[in-house]
């Protein structure tokens, strides 16, 4: 009998496995097939999904998770699995899905009708995709399950569905990063659960609507990089449960509401880059949590109330490019947690707190272009932590702090334009972390000696030194251990003495300045080993003997003034042969002799050889006399007596030199032909004498240029040819005005303009033809050296075109050639720059200036603008054309979003994220926060292309980034 029962018991449980067994067979048979349906639809490089197939168990597919039963798919994540294609509609028929994770992948198209259609969906992330279309509006009457929607970083555009409000169980909201238009609906304030919502960098308009003041467990709001505009609405201030409150760049204007003051939970409040008016509430320095607030770059009046002292846990105060007035508070002295304060840009009066500093734990200080007076604090530096010193132009008097000789955390110090006084404090000149030292503009003095009263400087990092406009006397200080100085200015003093030999040694030096002192002796011909020496200005001393003829032998001097001193001989002859050389200024020496015959000397103005004894030279343009038959050297002198075979000889050579000087005059060409190609003649002209060499065959060049293509680029030729589209009007005066400008271009990091053709208004560009690639083609294979490398190379090509008003039009990295022999970036000059002198087609580039389609020309404002879109890109690996990022206005905007947060993880290359160590991170950040003031709404709030340049090489020893939080530094 208990046998019997037991073979029962044992037939019921397998009848019952048995059933299981086919239930779970017909459950996996549809959602089997709807999730096959969505794998056909994608492509999949990486084969993540290679055993989603019937040989295997459902639940054992990649991404997959069921429920605790094994009967159904309850999540699904594949998210960075490099996943293309378009997203099927099958997926959301899975009647018991919980989550679906497809964010980070490339997904494209439409997201379907039927993605709210599942009902028992509470997470769904499509972010970080390339997805466009609406985001679809059929959404149940009777609402959802969803919890948690992810739509950031695709291309959507359309407007919010208006029923968004239906999702009444939705906690966390995120539509950032797309192309979204129109109205924040009203419906949101139905969302009563909501806790994180995040609308920013879309071209949202209209208001904030009043009804999100009932969302009181909203933690996270951030509706910034839009164009919002109205009031920010009061009800705001019932949010009480909120952490984090962003809407930076809109055009809100009117008051800050004062029932901010209520939102006792806040840490973050940052409402930079509106219009905002009125003075700051003093209820906002009743929120004792506030961690860092940003007000900065608005137009906020009135004072800074003493209240600040509440904020005993506030990091970071900006409230930089307002019209704030008064004395900045004592109070802000008692602040334990202070790392950084910044309020630049305002019309602050007064001193500066005698004891900031003492209680703080201070970094940066930023109080330049203010009104401040008085004398600079002795305990800025208290902390031990002050890296980054920014009082310029203010009133400021006094001496400088004996205590910042002792501190050694300094890197970046700007003291400018003030009214300082006395020598520099004992250790100042052995700061070995200082890398940028400005005291330009002040009433120092005294010798700058070291401290052991020798001419040494032991400052290792320093890469920038001004101290013009002072009154410092003595010798030159030695720099010599400052290896790695680029910029060195001190003219404007009263230094005498000589010329330090060791200066040759500055093996980096870019720019040297010492005019307007009292130096004597000669030019030491050591300097001409500064082969990267682009500006020399010993102008208004007292040297004397010949200019050096190594100097004529520097391979990208560009400007050199030796104007105003006691200089005497003859014009070395190969001064000016090389063609970086474009501005010279010999004026009022005791030079004798002719002038040379080369490029720099070609065309110069009168007043840059004036109050000499030369003779030669074009009249027209120099103004010099001829010279007639004198005798233009001793060698000359001696050739003429030998005999009238000799005397012929130098008639015919001077015969041969004024008709060659007089075509150089009419178009400063070295070559011109006239070839036939195809029953079209074309104007063939060189501006190196090694191009014709180059080009064996014009006319095969010219036949393959026929087409159309941008670039064509012959095998086994160095050149590249640009084709110059019929658009521009290439009448004579204009052709001639190009390329004077162009041709004489010659710069390290700009590839060199060989020649040019033309035939009637057709024109071709004739390139050297560097050996590497453009730099969107090999960015993302690129170190972080090289990145910052490039990124310096280049805004030194922009320098050295506008400061000859030449402009690129479009800088963006397909004009960046990549030389593969030396790693250096050469820019190429586009044919767009010469678009300001006709019609702009070239406006659909997204690295061209948004202002330059109302302009009328090219500034160099508009070229630094595409800079700083390079220098994001260099920095995040994404570029405004970048699919994930959606519109081309949401790549500056979620680049100032990472940077005001300051996770470096979060948004830093990729490629280069492993290489970065903590000492990398401050100039990653210094340069992010460069590129955002080079892409600017505002034209006239970008900096220039030298000030860029400053900005670049002085990066790369500065802290920036304080425990994690958002900083706005100069």
């Amino acid at each position: 009998m208990t046998a019997m029962k037991n073979m029962r018991r044992e037939v019921s449980i397998c009848m019952m496995l048995v059933f299981f067994a086919i239930s779970l067979q017909v459950s996996d048979g549809g959602e089997i097939n709807h999730l096959l349906s969505f794998k056909a639809s994608l492509k999949d490089p990486t084969h993540s999904l290679s055993n989603w197939n019937n040989s295997t168990l459902l639940c054992t597919w990649t991404g997959i998770s069921c429920s605790l039963t094994k009967t159904h798919i309850t999540h699904i994540d594949l998210s960075n699995k490099n996943l293309s294609g378009e997203l099927s509609p099958s997926l959301f028929f899975l009647s018991y899905i919980d989550s679906i994770d497809l964010s980070g992948n490339t997904l494209s198209g439409s997201i379907p009708d039927n993605v709210f259609s599942s009902l028992s969906l509470r997470s769904l992330n499509l972010s970080n995709n390339n997805f466009t279309g609406l985001i679809p509006k059929s959404i149940p009457k009777l609402g959802l399950a969803l919890e948690v929607l992810d739509l950031s970083n695709n291309m959507i555009s359309g407007s919010i569905p208006e029923n968004i409000g239906l999702f009444s169980n939705m906690r966390y909201l995120d539509l950032g990063g797309n192309t979204l238009v129109g109205e924040i609906p009203s419906s949101t304030s139905n969302l009563i659960g909501l806790e994180y919502l995040t609308l920013s960098s879309n071209q949202l308009s209209g208001e904030i609507p009043s009804g999100l003041g009932k969302l009181r467990k909203l933690k996270w709001v951030y509706l910034g990089y839009n164009k919002l505009s109205g009031k920010i609405p009061s009800d705001m201030g019932m949010l009480t449960s909120l952490n984090h409150l962003d809407l930076v760049y809109n055009n809100l204007i009117g008051p800050i509401p004062s029932s901010f003051g209520n939102l006792t939970n806040l840490q973050y409040l940052f409402l930079y880059q509106n219009k905002l008016t009125g003075s700051i509430p003093p209820s906002i320095f009743s929120l004792q949590n506030l961690i860092s607030l940003d007000l900065s770059d608005n137009s906020l009046s009135g004072e800074i109330p003493e209240q600040v002292a509440h904020l005993k846990k506030l990091r970071v105060l900006h409230l930089f490019s307002n019209n704030l007035t008064g004395k900045i508070p004592n109070s802000l002295s008692s602040l334990p947690n202070l790392q950084v304060l910044q309020l630049w840009a305002n019309n602050l009066a007064g001193e500066i707190p005698r004891e900031l500093g003492k209680q703080n734990n201070l970094t940066i200080l930023d109080l330049s272009t203010n009104s401040l007076s008085g004398e600079i604090p002795n305990s800025l530096c208290n902390s031990g932590y002050l890296f980054k010193l920014i009082l310029f132009s203010n009133s400021l008097d006094g001496e400088i702090p004996s205590s910042l000789g002792n501190c050694n955390s300094l890197k970046r110090i700007r003291l400018q334009n003030n009214s300082l006084s006395g020598g520099l404090p004992k250790g100042f000149t052995k700061l070995k972390n200082v890398y940028f030292l400005d005291l330009s503009g002040n009433n120092l003095s005294g010798k700058l000696e070291d401290d052991d009263g020798g001419g040494f400087w032991e400052m290792p990092a320093l890469q920038m030194l001004n101290l013009a406009k002072n009154k410092f006397v003595g010798n030159l200080p030695d720099l010599s251990r400052s290896e790695l100085l680029e910029n060195l200015d001190l003219s404007q003093n009263n230094f005498s003495g000589m010329i330090p030999k060791s200066y040759g040694k500055l093996s980096h030096l870019m720019d040297l300045k010492l005019g307007r002192n009292s130096i004597s002796g000669s030019i030491p011909e050591e300097l001409a080993s500064c082969n990267k020496l682009v500006s020399l200005n010993l102008s208004h001393n007292r040297l004397t003997g010949p200019i050096p003829r190594e100097l004529g032998q520097m391979p990208v001097l560009g400007q050199l003034d030796l104007s105003d001193n006691q200089l005497t001989g003859e014009i070395p002859s190969n001064l000016g042969a090389v063609d970086s050389l474009v501005e010279v200024n010999i004026s009022y020496n005791h030079f004798c002799g002719v002038l040379p015959s080369t490029g720099a000397f070609l065309a110069i103005n009168p007043s840059a050889v004036a109050g000499n004894h030369l003779c030669g030279g074009d009249h027209s343009t120099s103004g010099l006399p001829p010279c007639r038959g004198q005798v233009r050297s001793p060698t000359a002198t001696i050739a003429m007596i030998v005999g009238a075979t000799i005397a012929l000889v130098m008639v015919v050579f001077i015969f041969i030199f004024i008709f060659t000087r007089r075509m150089s005059r009419r178009r400063r060409f070295l070559k011109v032909q006239r070839v036939e190609v195809e029953q079209v003649i074309w104007e063939v002209q060189f501006f190196d004498p090694r191009a014709s060499n180059l080009i064996s065959n014009i006319r095969d060049m010219l036949k393959h240029s026929m087409t159309p293509t941008k670039n064509n680029n012959i095998a086994n030729v160095p050149y590249v040819v640009e084709r110059l589209n019929s658009f521009l009007n290439l009448d004579e005066n204009l052709w001639e005005e190009i390329i004077s400008q162009y041709g004489r271009i010659r710069h390290p990091n700009i590839v060199k303009l060989l020649g040019a053709c033309r035939s009637g208004k057709e024109g071709l560009l004739i390139y050297e033809n560097i050996q590497g690639k453009s730099l969107s083609q090999i960015l993302h294979g690129l170190s972080w050296v090289s990145r910052r490398r490039i990124a310096l190379g280049i805004g030194r090509a922009l320098k050295f075109l506008h400061y000859h008003c030449i402009f690129v039009g479009e800088v963006s990295p397909e004009n960046v050639i990549i030389d593969e022999e030396d790693d250096e970036a050469r820019l190429r000059m586009s044919v767009v720059g010469l678009c300001c002198l006709g019609p702009k087609s070239f406006l659909s580039s997204a690295y061209v200036a948004p202002e330059t389609k109302e302009a009328k020309e090219i500034t160099d404002r508009n070229d630094v603008y595409g800079f700083g879109l390079i220098l994001i890109e260099l920095l995040t690996g994404r570029g405004p054309t970048d699919p994930e990022l959606g519109a081309h206005e949401g790549i500056i905007g979620w680049a100032r979003y990472c940077y005001s947060d300051c996770h470096l993880d979060t948004w830093i290359s990729p490629e280069i994220r492993d290489q970065i160590k903590m000492k990398n991170q401050n100039e990653i950040v210094e340069i992010m926060n460069l590129a955002l003031q080079c892409t600017a709404t505002d034209p006239t709030a970008r900096p220039c292309s030298s000030d860029v340049v400053k900005t670049l090489e002085s990066v790369g020893r500065s802290k920036s980034c304080v425990s994690g939080f958002e900083i706005s530094s100069r």
